[in-house]
């Protein structure tokens, strides 16, 4: 039988420490997803209380805030097949982890944290978290009372894979697939299908160049489906998220979202189908070698099904050309972006601009003049999205 999966990775535009709106925007992107047949949901990192949160993350009511936005999430989610994952902060022993949580028909499988964390240029991650430092091992995990449902105390924390009825899943979060030992290399060696990503990563001018090279790589050497997530917008500091969520086969790009938009909400679907996985790593015999002896992962069992039967009559994704922007249109795009999240959430009427006649002033006169063009584009062209002209009204 042929194991095609219909699989969806998301970009959401969050704000630091608006629990309610992000659960929103997390409930329409699994809205969504169930619409379209998706047997698999990604979404990005810390995105049920916004990546920035920064020192707030200190705080107790930040992490109780995410539990409440959990059980929720597991309360809607109790009569959907599809295993679902969501970003989130998760104390364990009094220590605080930057984790992925998976949960399928409102029962919690894994909590997996984040094995490394960034530390470099605007990162500071160690500031709030710990990384999970036992790597291949998995401990219970006594969920807090507004969790326990369905009859659950306890779940499996660490770093573990989901052994589904059809395929194997696994999880990296950000930094991990950008470091020396990528966590993913030793998944693939484990007979793991999919490699998923949820990340809170921001734009660097031309990063979003190495990121794809880094995933296409991560794919070619073994085989494998790497789904990538990431965060779209300013969550309320400096940094911008550029999305650019995606999904990669073998080597190849099979679908890839937008790396600058108004939009709050994208999902990326795909149908994969696993068998060529499985095909492409018998071809490379080193691998197979490999395979053999390398460690093996904690196995947390699942009683589900990501290709079903009925899933024959998709179309398969086949590659496609990636598309990148110019480094103009990049500085463009990203820090006009920037200022319009700014503006209609902090609801303020504008921005007051003293020119000076230098290049510094007429820079971001350029920039707000373009962040107008851009909204003028998408009103005039999207109707079906209407946020964008609600917000325009509001703060103006």
């Amino acid at each position: 039988m042929v194991r095609l999966a219909r699989i969806a990775t998301c970009c959401l535009n969050q704000w630091s420490m608006d629990f309610e709106s992000n659960r929103q925007r997390i409930w329409a992107s699994l809205q969504e997803c169930n619409a379209e047949g998706v047997r698999y949901r990604l979404g990005p990192e810390l995105e049920v209380s916004g990546y920035g949160c920064e020192d707030h993350f200190l705080e107790r009511d930040t992490i109780e805030h995410g539990y409440e936005v959990l059980a929720w999430l597991l309360a809607k989610t109790s009569d959907m097949d599809m295993l679902c994952d969501v970003g989130m902060a998760v104390e364990h022993h009094r220590v605080l982890y930057n984790c992925r949580v998976f949960f399928l028909r409102g029962r919690i499988l894994l909590i997996r944290p984040k094995i490394m964390l960034a530390g470099n240029g605007n990162y500071r991650e160690s500031r709030w978290f710990t990384r999970w430092s036992r790597v291949q091992v998995v401990e219970e995990f006594s969920l807090p009372k507004v969790l326990r449902q369905n009859g659950q105390t306890t779940v499996p924390i660490g770093d573990a894979v989901l052994q589904l009825n059809d395929a194997r899943i696994a999880s990296e979060i950000c930094e991990e697939l950008w470091s020396a030992s990528p966590s993913h290399i030793l998944m693939w060696l484990n007979g793991v299908d999919i490699v998923s990503n949820g990340s809170g990563s921001h734009h660097t001018l031309r990063k979003l160049n190495t990121r794809i090279d880094r995933i296409k790589l991560a794919t070619s050497k073994c085989g494998g489906v790497y789904m990538y997530s990431n965060q779209q917008g300013c969550d309320g500091g400096r940094l911008y998220f550029d999305g650019s969520c995606m999904i990669v086969m073998n080597g190849e790009m099979i679908a890839q979202g937008k790396q600058f938009g108004l939009e709050e909400v994208e999902v990326l679907a795909s149908t994969v189908d696993l068998d060529r996985v499985a095909a492409y790593a018998q071809t490379s015999r080193s691998s197979v070698v490999q395979a053999d002896y390398v460690p093996r992962y904690p196995i947390v069992e699942v009683d589900f099904s990501i290709a079903p039967v009925q899933a024959k009559h998709c179309a398969i994704s086949r590659p496609i050309p990636v598309l990148f922007n110019t480094p103009e249109e990049e500085i463009s795009l990203g820090p006009a972006l920037w200022l319009w999240d700014y503006l209609r959430r902090s609801s303020q009427g504008g921005f007051f601009l003293p020119l000076s006649g230098g290049v510094d002033s007429a820079s971001v006169a350029c920039v707000v003049a373009n962040m107008c063009h851009i909204l003028h584009r998408h009103i005039a062209t999207d109707s079906a999205d209407e946020l964008p002209l609600k917000d325009l009204r509001r703060v103006t």
